[in-house]
């Protein structure tokens, strides 16, 4: 049987039809404080591409380098690419990701993967057999 999620208590259909107000009152006091003192412009133009989207207005994906917008429940089941810094990040938005932030999920640093070494690289190096 699978759990059905959940955020503090609310499902997600009761979280997506609650007021913005309501909803804001649910979240940790940093987003909180963030939503209280208002939507960039940035941010705004980014909620309306996700309404006009969940509309059927625009097919195109969504673009954003918004990194700081946390996620509400209107973003649920949308793919949003954000910015890491070098390219866009296809992020899809799911229900245990609402009220934390859309650049958690895009990665800016790669791991390190070190080739192997060359001639030069140490003293040993210099006697490897060239082929």
């Amino acid at each position: 049987m699978v759990k059905e999620f959940k955020y503090r208590g609310y499902t997600l259909e009761q979280l997506q039809t609650m007021s913005y107000e309501t909803f804001i009152s649910l979240l940790p006091s940093r987003m909180r404080r963030s939503l209280n003192r208002g939507l960039s412009r940035e941010k705004m133009k980014l909620l309306e591409e996700v309404r006009k989207l969940k509309e059927g207005l625009i097919k195109a994906p969504l673009r954003t380098h918004a990194r700081d917008m946390i996620i509400l429940p209107v973003m649920v089941g949308l793919t949003i690419h954000v910015h890491n810094g070098k390219e866009f990040v296809p992020v899809e938005i799911k229900p245990e990701m609402i009220g934390h932030y859309l650049g958690e999920f895009a990665i800016t640093n790669k791991k390190v993967v070190h080739g192997t070494p060359g001639i030069g690289a140490s003293r040993s190096s210099l006697y490897v057999p060239l082929k």
